[in-house]
């Protein structure tokens, strides 16, 4: 039994799509689906109901997949502890964490981290979507999950399997080239005759997500043309700067704008806070995971 075939488990029981799980896993897709065939043979049952669409478990499936997350955990831990490496230097915990955090916060928590005395191990950062980063941490590719939360649009992490800790917030609001901020202003949330020029995160994203509630409490209508779109809060705030129109930027992308670049609009009813929530399996220890879990249990600033 080859534990990739757990992991492979683990991320199409997550995404509900082998074509997207094969994508995650770097593989063809023919050979992702033979190794879960050869998993369930190994297992002598079925775990995917190839009958249902999108694809589900079977009652098998999903009574296996807390078995496979604890298995996947232990077999990870017992090959680091045979093959004598120091978990403290030597092998890396992944944190998975969206674009957003790993540009906009990670090194100002690294910094932290590293100049309290608070880390002694070395990280590797596993930046993507919130879909893909969930995936990692669920199917063993990542030790620790760093995420956006909104208590509208949750991620769902079973809380008996998976332990959680604010370490901040983020607020999330509409910016705009400085050199235009003013007249943007007089002429928000936009009309008919002149109606506001929109850079909008891809549909799909989670930080599109979070514009849809903060329209949906806005206080009046916003009337715009979209004009450009990214599943990247980065890309967003260069097309604002650059004057292509306004974006709504979690604040840790904005701030790393270049000085006297970007202006807030509004945040009156424009705007929503975002916390920022770090998860990790109950089942995950070992002395560097639980020294990077210290570390953010401390609440970096930001």
């Amino acid at each position: 039994m080859d534990i990739r075939w757990l992991q492979d488990f683990l991320t199409v029981a997550e995404t509900g799509n082998f074509t997207r799980a094969a994508e995650i896993r770097n593989i063809s897709q023919a050979a992702f689906s033979r190794r879960i065939k050869s998993l369930e043979e190994w297992l002598g049952t079925p775990l995917i109901d190839r009958a249902a669409f999108p694809t589900r478990l079977t009652p098998a499936g999903e009574h296996f997949r807390e078995r496979a997350v604890d298995l996947v955990q232990q077999l990870t831990e017992a090959r680091v502890g045979l093959s004598g490496a120091d978990t403290g230097r030597g092998t890396p915990i992944r944190i998975a964490l969206p674009h957003a955090l790993a540009t906009g916060r990670l090194p100002s928590w690294w910094s932290a981290w590293t100049r309290q005395g608070r880390l002694d191990a070395r990280c590797e950062a596993v930046p993507g979507n919130v879909h893909d980063t969930v995936t990692a941490l669920v199917s063993g590719d990542a030790d620790i999950l760093i995420c956006f939360h909104a208590a509208q649009q949750p991620i769902h992490l079973a809380p008996d399997q998976y332990e959680r800790v604010v370490i901040g917030t983020e607020s999330f609001r509409p910016y705009v080239a400085k050199s235009s901020a003013s007249q943007v202003r007089k002429h928000f949330p936009g009309s008919r005759d002149q109606p506001m020029a929109l850079l909008m995160y891809s549909p799909g994203a989670y930080l599109a997500r979070m514009l849809d509630l903060v329209m949906d409490s806005a206080p009046e209508r916003l009337v715009g043309r979209r004009v450009f779109e990214s599943d990247m809060a980065d890309v967003l705030r260069n097309m604002a700067i650059s004057g292509h129109g306004i974006a709504w930027l979690p604040e840790c992308t904005a701030i790393s704008a270049p000085d006297a670049t970007l202006a807030p609009i509004t945040t009156e009813g424009w705007s929503l806070t975002l916390s920022v929530v770090a998860y990790r399996g109950k089942q995950r220890r070992g002395p560097a995971i639980d020294r990077v879990w210290a570390a953010l249990s401390a609440k970096p600033a930001g």
